[in-house]
């Protein structure tokens, strides 16, 4: 069993153990998404570490996108249990870049690319998987794709 998938499933008994409702709440519903993910394909899988990164990242997206939706819906009661959701699921996720980090190796992998003869739209799938490489996975993969996009013209 990978030592992420661990780590919550221990990180859930503390947190029952002290009563903390948000805490078992959002760690229930994450090995619930990890569990899922084990068994979607034909036969069940044991996750790795990256795999189970991958569905708390999407989790974390979930949670940040439900309390948008919510706030713009005046909703801010919600909006602040989903965002007190990705805290929790937040402790879990690599540390993210800056977007000026993020926006710095945008331009140098644009510049690589240029140099290699790439341009316009030829260049982005080359770009994009650059700097995901780069900036690691904690990176948003749409913010990253625009960027790319706008560095491009």
């Amino acid at each position: 069993m990978g030592l992420l998938k661990e780590t919550i499933k221990s990180d859930l008994t503390v947190a029952m153990k002290a009563r903390e409702e948000l805490r078992v709440s959002t760690l229930r519903l994450a090995l619930a998404a990890i569990m899922n993910a084990e068994v979607a394909g034909d036969e069940a899988v044991e996750l790795s570490d990256d795999q189970v990164m991958e569905v708390l990242q999407a989790e974390a997206k979930k949670r940040t996108e439900a309390a948008e939706i919510y706030e713009q819906a005046g909703r801010e009661d919600t909006a602040r249990k989903e965002r007190a959701e990705y805290a929790v699921l937040e402790a879990y996720l690599p540390a993210s870049i800056s977007d000026e980090e993020l926006a710095d190796i945008v331009k140098q992998e644009v510049a690589v690319a240029a140099s290699a003869g790439l341009a316009g739209g030829k260049a982005m799938g080359l770009v994009v998987k650059a700097v995901r490489t780069r900036a690691g996975s904690g990176v948003d993969g749409s913010k990253v794709a625009a960027l790319v996009k706008a560095a491009l013209g």
